[in-house]
């Protein structure tokens, strides 16, 4: 029995919790099927998510996870992992008249992150700000419900559809307007960490577009290839512009990245 929880998030498909127990603290995470409206169509994947990121990490050899099926959809338990996480730790660079600037060691911090799960075989494909997670000793990639590189439960599994399009790769973008699906790549993930730094660093999304735009006029923007002026200084602001780059065999491997922040 918990000793106390917190709601942290309840949105469409999902609600996650912080609950603590005399076995520790824990990330409590529900998920259930979006019934469709007239702005949206039904997404019953939803109710799958939790429960593939239990087989995912418990794929990676994560301890201390346990998944299943409750009336609606899935669940899954897994440790709690405390830090602001990378929007909220760079909010002062955002400011109107600030003179702090994104410290490359906090960048270094979310690369090293991901290259654990590269070097693994596996490509996250959900990579955005609100994933990584500014412990004290180390930093956490979180959310891999949409992660591919290894088995999952046919029962649990479901097409990768895209991911929050800020963050989007352009060839990410031109297969889900092709086809209504893609295949996440690392190669997309480095993309993502790239849309990830700057938009955490200057408060501009990489590419420009009208923040009521549908998500298919987001995405044929996405597509084009073209990304905002890098504006973020020295090593690493050169490291989000190679990131950022439309090709994806040009972009910077997970492994050049750690180099070029050491």
């Amino acid at each position: 029995m918990p000793t106390s929880q917190r709601l942290v998030l309840n949105r469409r498909g999902s609600s996650v919790w912080d609950v603590e127990g005399n076995r520790g603290r824990y990330a409590v995470k529900l998920g259930y099927p979006i019934e469709a409206t007239p702005e949206w169509p039904a997404q019953p994947w939803t109710a799958l998510a939790p429960a593939r990121e239990g087989a995912v990490l418990h794929r990676l050899g994560t301890d201390d996870i346990a998944y299943g099926e409750w009336e609606r959809g899935t669940w899954n338990i897994q440790p709690w992992r405390e830090g602001p996480d990378l929007y909220q730790l760079w909010e002062p660079c955002r400011r109107q008249v600030s003179s702090v600037e994104p410290h490359a060691s906090v960048a270094l911090g979310c690369v090293e992150a991901l290259a654990e799960l590269h070097a693994k075989g596996w490509a996250h494909g959900d990579i955005q700000p609100a994933h990584f997670i500014i412990g004290p000793e180390r930093t956490h990639l979180i959310d891999l419900a949409l992660a591919r590189g290894g088995h999952v439960p046919e029962g649990y599994d479901f097409p990768f559809r895209g991911c929050l399009v800020h963050y989007e790769a352009p060839e990410i973008s031109r297969s889900v307007l092709a086809t209504g699906e893609a295949e996440p790549t690392q190669e997309a993930d480095i993309y993502a960490l790239g849309a990830s730094l700057l938009i955490s660093a200057t408060g501009r999304r990489a590419v420009e577009y009208p923040d009521d735009a549908p998500r298919p006029v987001q995405r044929q923007a996405v597509a084009k290839g073209h990304h905002r002026p890098v504006t973020v200084p020295g090593e690493l602001g050169n490291l989000i512009e190679a990131m950022l780059s439309p090709t994806p065999e040009e972009r910077p491997t997970i492994t050049e990245a750690v180099n070029a922040l050491n």
